[in-house]
C-alpha cells in the first residue's frame, strides 16, 4: 500500500514518472482546489493506487516497440506489415537430370543436391526470427525499386552472410546467396513475398 503521511501538514505533492517522462499531477488541478490539503491528499492517494506507469511501460515494451515486442505484440506487427509467424513449407528444386523437368529440378550449378530434408509442413518462427522477418517485410513494403534497396532487405534477413542482387539487364534479376539456404529460409523466401521484384522481371535464386 502507498505510504500515507502522518498528518496533512506533512503532505508532499509527488511527481509520478510516465515511462521516462515525469508527470506532475498537481499541474492538472484547477486553481480553486489547489490549496485544499484534503483534496490534494485524496488525489495523491488515488494517483498511487491506480498508477498506470507499469501498464504503460509494459504496453510500450511488449507491443508498441518493434525492437522489444514479444508474442502477441509481434503478431500484431506481423498483421500490420503483411506476414504471418507460421510459414508454409517450401517446395525447393534440386539438381536433377534433364528428364526431371524444371518444376522439380534444375540443371547443373543452379540448385543443390537433395539433402533428405522434408519439403512440406509448416514452421512457426521464434520471436527473434519473426521480428527479423517483420523488419524485412516492412522494408519491402516501402522499397524504392532499386538494387541497393533490395540488398538492404537481404542484409536485414541474413545479417553477416554474403548475399546480394544482380541485374541481368534483360528483364531478369538474380538473388545470389554464397551459402546454403536452410529449408526454413527457402520457405520464407518463397512464401512471404519478402523479396519484391519489379513487374515483368523474372527473379531467380542461386545459392551455394
Amino acid at each position: 500500500m502507498p505510504q500515507q503521511p502522518s498528518g496533512i501538514g506533512e503532505f508532499q505533492i509527488g511527481i509520478s514518472p510516465i515511462g521516462d517522462q515525469p508527470f506532475d499531477w498537481s499541474q492538472t488541478i484547477l486553481s480553486q482546489y489547489a490549496n485544499s490539503p484534503i483534496i490534494l491528499q485524496w488525489i495523491a492517494y488515488y494517483s498511487q493506487y491506480i498508477d498506470p506507469t507499469q501498464n504503460i511501460d509494459a504496453f510500450y515494451d511488449q507491443l508498441w516497440n518493434i525492437e522489444t515486442a514479444v508474442g502477441y505484440g509481434l503478431d500484431v506487427w506481423g498483421r500490420i506489415v503483411g506476414v504471418a509467424r507460421t510459414i508454409p513449407g517450401a517446395t525447393q528444386k534440386y539438381f536433377g537430370f534433364q528428364e526431371a523437368g524444371t518444376t522439380s529440378a534444375d540443371p547443373f550449378n543452379q540448385s543443390p543436391f537433395y539433402s533428405g530434408e522434408a519439403l512440406t509442413g509448416n514452421s512457426t518462427l521464434s520471436d527473434n526470427a519473426f521480428r527479423t522477418l517483420i523488419m524485412a517485410k516492412a522494408a519491402a513494403n516501402i522499397w524504392d525499386g532499386s538494387i541497393p534497396g533490395l540488398n538492404l532487405i537481404l542484409r536485414t534477413l541474413f545479417p553477416g552472410l554474403v548475399c546480394y542482387v544482380t541485374d541481368g539487364m534483360d528483364k531478369t534479376m538474380t538473388y545470389r546467396f554464397h551459402f546454403t539456404l536452410t529449408a526454413l529460409q527457402i520457405a520464407i523466401l518463397q512464401n512471404t513475398n519478402v523479396l519484391p521484384r519489379p513487374a515483368g522481371v523474372l527473379a531467380t535464386i542461386v545459392q551455394g
